[in-house]
């Protein structure tokens, strides 16, 4: 059958389960956990000169037929007859030059973020939580500069980590002209507002709106956080409600040099009408 397949990407911690899951609500939809697929046809990018040399038409016009034949195979499951995929990971940030050579079309990629001071202080309260137990990977190669907040932030911000990888894709996407593929969909935006934003997702990728239920959010994407090395990674709560900023508590004054991050979205994000302040009213969870 006939599907249109989206994109999900974006910043860790920063929503896109919670985004998965409440899409998921819509008898129309099918959104993933953290797919796989973009590292296959990756791998086949990559493998592909090797076998057919360099600069060779035919084998090239093969290439853009076999991109696009995973990708599309990949998700033409039987058991599942919903005409509108949510494909997610962060990956896909860096690669929409690849994505649009499969799909032969211009891609709509939902991203989610959020203050990065938050994010990573949320990764430092998971490490914390946990330390006792785990050791994650970069704990392990860079034992030293682990030893303090400003290390370990350094870390999860540097070329190689968590964070600072999909934030320096985000901003190559940018740089490239990317601009119009993307709705930036706020964390904050999102556990604050959930209707109103859900209502510009829908806009955005040209969908009549459903009514989702933000109170009872049941979730069905499921990912193996032990292999991402952190438990609790991408679970849930059954409410959307506002969260309270953590950085304060968790980052202190190391959390300064990454506040003026932030503008990298909110200066490419379109010029639209003021929205209300959520009423004072609405008790944030923290977390």
């Amino acid at each position: 059958m006939q599907r249109t397949i989206h994109l999900i990407a974006g910043l860790p911690r920063a929503g896109s389960t919670l985004l998965c899951n409440l899409l998921a609500q819509n008898p129309r939809f099918h959104a993933t956990s953290t797919s796989g697929i973009i590292s296959i046809m990756r791998a086949v990018r990559v493998r592909w000169p090797q076998v057919y040399g360099e600069k060779n038409p035919q084998a090239e016009a093969a290439m853009r037929r076999v991109l696009g034949g995973i990708l599309d195979y990949y998700h033409d499951d039987p058991n599942n007859s919903k005409p509108v995929i949510f494909d997610k990971s962060r990956g896909w940030i860096g690669a929409l030059d690849m994505a649009e050579m499969a799909l032969g079309r211009k891609v709509k990629v939902l991203v989610c973020v959020r203050d990065v001071r938050d994010v990573i202080a949320s990764f430092e309260k998971l490490w914390r939580k946990d330390t006792a137990l785990w050791q994650l990977s970069q704990e392990r190669s860079r034992y030293f500069d682990w030893q303090t907040i400003e290390g370990r932030c350094e870390v999860w911000m540097g070329p190689k980590g968590v964070v600072g990888i999909p934030y320096r894709g985000l901003r190559r996407a940018l740089e490239r002209g990317y601009r119009d593929r993307m709705f930036f969909m706020e964390f904050d935006d999102l556990t604050r507002q959930p209707r109103a934003t859900m209502q510009r997702v829908y806009e955005f990728i040209g969908e009549p709106y459903f009514e989702h239920d933000f109170d009872h959010v049941e979730q069905v994407t499921r990912e193996d956080d032990f292999m991402h090395g952190i438990p609790g990674l991408h679970v849930i709560r059954s409410k959307v409600a506002p969260f309270e900023p953590v950085w304060p508590q968790y980052l202190g004054k190391a959390a300064d040099k990454y506040a003026s991050l932030n503008s990298l979205w909110r200066d490419a994000k379109p010029k639209t009408a003021e929205t209300k302040t959520p009423s004072s009213s609405a008790k944030p969870a923290k977390g």
